[in-house]
């Protein structure tokens, strides 16, 4: 076993990797480097992992056990003695780290504290991927099959937005108390890119160049940073003047909750994955490399944290350098030969979960959720451009997850070209936002009723936020009627078949 001084790290790669040239030079490169912060890495204190993901009966809670049972194998020297490790995960490895930390020691506690002190997440798909309902498609099971692996269904279900066992652990996360980040806790960090290498883009898969994300996993994705809104129908009340007509036209706000703070970081020039570009595999081993320092530069100051103050100094800073890279990168020109120059304006972005449940937790399927804005609380207010993407969950469809342009929805200024040309002209925004929800059936022995929320600066403000996520979940009220069931006095049969559905049970 090492001396006390030195560093043990751990690497936990992501989805369906087969090798472990996935890290790149990364652990030699910051075994190199890690002397001018004060660290002491050996390179045989460094575990480079391996799990299985590319095997469909394999789901993300078994690699979590499986994670478990290895530290506990591996590290027993360490664990003996009291010390503890530091994780550096790329994409999947993010989710699966964190939820072997949430089931193991958030939720349930072991005796002790957690073995693992700081936890650096590289471009990690903490709330899903848009490409993960494309990767259990029949092409993609093609692909796989041709190199002798399956697409790993169970790990890609935990992956597609808004899937049940990300929101369990995200809400987890959102209610977990600001003390889980400390010396008795862990140390959480974010570090993700904003670039597309176009040389890996698919023309016929338009999320691999998708703004505001890696090629993979979007910033707001990426980050932990999150809240989770609850919002409930006002209680039905009878229509005045109109038989058996009820309304509940409110939607009303039930709680509010922020995640602690998290420092994250975007990087420039970094994409999900890839020799040339990728957050992790790119980095080479040779020491000074110029391409690679900003990664080990930021990876360095995160492993030298050792206490709230230092961990609150860096999120300040990785806020400020993110505003920073997000500025620097905002026009990228594609020089095309022979033709035009192609302009990418990089916005930041915002994603938004909606999850529709009735009061009796019954999904809702059926439903137009409408975005408004303005005081007429009218969607032809919001701004042109706004609206990126909309995905249902394959497997709870009453879960539907919103891409929005967060600038011009807030409004921007005059973006120009290399020659002066107005790229694009200063934008309002929306000022306010609103939900209107229309839910399906509106009428029979069973159904729902409209409402809305009012669009307002408030809301605007509370749910969207730069590169961030907000869960929000939407509960209708249920209306059953009388006519689901009655009791008869006589013994004259009759079909009943056509009778009125009756008003509706208190």
């Amino acid at each position: 076993m090492a001396s006390d001084d030195q560093e043990v790290v751990v690497f936990v790669h992501g989805w369906s990797v087969t090798h472990t040239n996935t890290y790149g030079g990364l652990p030699e490169r910051l075994r190199a480097e890690a002397g001018a912060v004060g660290l002491n890495i050996s390179v045989r204190e460094i575990y480079l992992g391996e799990y299985v993901s590319f095997r469909d009966e394999v789901r993300l809670e078994d690699i979590s056990r499986g994670f478990d049972a290895a530290v506990r194998k591996e590290l027993s020297g360490l664990l003996a003695d009291g010390r503890r490790f530091a994780c550096i995960t790329h994409s999947t490895g993010g989710p699966v780290v964190r939820d072997w930390w949430n089931r193991y020691y958030a939720s349930k506690p072991r005796s002790g504290r957690c073995p693992m002190s700081h936890l650096i997440m590289l471009a990690p798909a903490n709330f899903g991927s848009a490409l993960a309902q494309l990767g259990k498609g029949r092409l993609s099971r093609i692909k796989t099959w041709s190199q002798g692996v399956e697409p790993g269904t169970g790990v890609l279900e935990w992956l597609e937005l808004g899937s049940r066992e990300a929101r369990k652990l995200n809400e987890s996360w959102i209610e977990t108390d600001e003390k889980a980040i400390g010396p008795q806790g862990i140390y959480p960090f974010v570090i993700t890119g904003q670039t597309i290498d176009r040389k890996l883009y698919d023309h016929v898969n338009s999320y691999t160049g998708e703004l505001g994300s890696d090629g993979v996993v979007r910033v707001a994705s990426a980050n932990l940073n999150s809240r989770h809104v609850v919002l409930e129908q006002e209680a039905p009340t009878a229509v005045p003047g109109r038989r058996g007509g009820w309304r509940a036209p409110r939607l009303v706000l039930r709680r509010y909750t922020t995640s602690p703070r998290v420092a994250m970081r975007v990087l420039h020039g970094k994409s999900h994955s890839g020799a040339s570009k990728g957050i992790m595999r790119s980095v080479r081993s040779r020491r000074g490399r110029v391409e690679d320092a900003e990664t080990v530069d930021v990876i360095l100051r995160c492993l030298v944290v050792r206490n709230r103050p230092d961990y609150a100094k860096l999120c300040d800073e990785f806020d400020f350098e993110t505003a920073a890279v997000q500025a620097e990168e905002l026009i990228e020109i594609e020089n095309r030969f022979l033709l035009p120059d192609s302009y990418f304006i990089h916005d930041r972005f915002s994603m938004v979960i909606f999850r529709l449940r009735d009061d009796a937790g019954h999904p809702i399927e059926d439903v137009d959720l409408v975005l408004t804005a303005g005081k007429e609380h009218d969607p032809n207010r919001l701004p042109k451009g706004f609206f990126v993407d909309r995905q249902r969950n394959t497997l709870d469809r009453g879960t539907l997850t919103y891409y929005l342009n967060y600038d011009i929805m807030v409004g921007t200024g005059q973006i120009f070209d290399e020659d002066g040309g107005v790229l694009r002209p200063a934008l309002r925004g929306a000022e306010m936002l609103g939900l209107s929800i229309r839910p399906m059936p509106t009428s029979g022995f069973v159904h729902y009723l409209r409402c809305d929320l009012q669009a307002s600066r408030g809301v605007l403000r509370s749910f969207l936020k730069d590169n961030e996520t907000t869960m929000v979940d939407i509960v209708l009220r249920r209306i059953v009627r009388e006519g689901v069931f009655r009791l008869k006095t006589g013994l004259k049969r009759r079909s009943f078949k056509k009778d009125p559905v009756g008003g509706p049970i208190p």
